[in-house]
């Protein structure tokens, strides 16, 4: 027994500068050099793999097999798995995990009146994005198609997806900025308001209209990519039929509604799902126009704020798990609609 114990002192003796220096980086070029090693340790185990398998022609299926997906599902496992476990682990603790609290994260995340707001503007957010987003692509993919400037059209629709969230933020920021009334107007949407001869308005500022602001960025971003896809949807239906319900006499909104959405069902549900769960994250927005603050806050952003603003990890990790609770239902639709897509193929 004496003999363990020394054996255990002395390699935890020896592993606690290694892991020092592996769990805490002082600087940029430690933390680079870390990153090296990992990829170097990655690249040389994943060789190693490759090269028994290649080698061991005769080597079981299983193991074959271990060989190829263990890595990939350590990964997920480190990764994805054990984050979400303790993820939910925490939301059943207070705020420094000491205390085991049960659903009191949860009830006050229902309950209380200003957390009922960040729910409230969270659905506002889920309903009204993945909708208005994929209206304005489908018509604005409908009526481009096959024109004369049909390019430069899309291009322009689509530019707003090659700006991330937190540069869309700043500059709707600058287009909503106000200045009190009889000041020079630096915001572009205000100075409109002055030519036209109304007063000023604190688009960030007032509640409720505040959450729509807001969500016009959000939906200026996302009907780009429903055009794309919905425009790709919209050519690939068949000549055939079209051809056959014009003879049939269709027309207009009666070929859109009998022909052209029945026929691009299933982009029409990629595209809405796909929208409602990056709407269920959205966090840079709101977080680069108003911190949340004037009743903004939307579950994404008030996780980040409870867990490290306010210090409180525990009503943090029960933001999370509700979040993830939300984006199932999202998730669980999509794989159902894109098997029966494929079955009627």
């Amino acid at each position: 027994m004496e003999f363990l114990d020394n054996t255990r002192a002395w390699l935890a003796y020896l592993w606690a500068p290694v892991s020092t220096w592996l769990l805490r980086p002082d600087g940029a070029g430690h933390k680079f050099l870390l990153m090296a090693v990992a990829i170097i340790l990655f690249v040389v185990v994943m060789g190693l793999i490759l090269l028994m398998v290649d080698r061991g022609r005769r080597l079981p299926t299983w193991v074959v097999t271990l060989a190829f997906v263990g890595p990939a599902v350590a990964f997920l496992g480190f990764g994805l798995v054990y984050p979400a476990v303790r993820t939910i682990y925490a939301s059943f603790f207070n705020r420094n995990g000491q205390e085991f609290i049960g659903l009191d994260n949860y009830v006050r995340a229902f309950t209380q009146s200003e957390f009922q707001i960040v729910l409230r503007n969270t659905a506002l957010w889920v309903i009204l994005v993945p909708l208005v987003a994929t209206l304005i692509g489908l018509v604005y993919a409908v009526v481009v198609d096959r024109t004369r400037f049909e390019r430069v059209a899309k291009t322009l629709v689509f530019l707003p997806m090659s700006i991330s969230m937190v540069g869309a933020g700043i500059i709707w920021r600058f287009m909503y900025e106000f200045r009190q009334e009889g000041a020079t107007q630096t915001g572009l949407l205000n100075q409109v308001l002055v030519w036209l001869g109304l007063q000023p308005k604190q688009f960030l500022m007032d509640t409720p209209e505040n959450t729509f602001f807001l969500i016009a960025v959000m939906v200026w971003i996302q009907a780009g990519f429903a055009m794309t896809i919905l425009a790709a949807a919209i050519r690939a239906i068949p000549d055939d039929i079209v051809e056959a319900a014009r003879l049939d006499g269709l027309t207009g909104i009666r070929m859109f509604r009998y022909i052209t959405v029945p026929s691009i069902r299933p982009a029409l549900v990629v595209v809405l799902t796909t929208i409602a769960m990056a709407t269920l994250k959205v966090f840079d927005i709101v977080r680069t126009m108003t911190a949340g603050n004037y009743q903004t806050s939307v579950v994404a952003n008030e996780f980040y704020t409870q867990s490290f603003r306010a210090r409180d990890a525990g009503f943090g990790a029960s933001l999370a798990v509700i979040l993830f609770i939300l984006v199932i239902p999202i998730v669980i639709y999509n794989v159902r609609q894109m098997r029966l897509a494929e079955e009627i193929r």
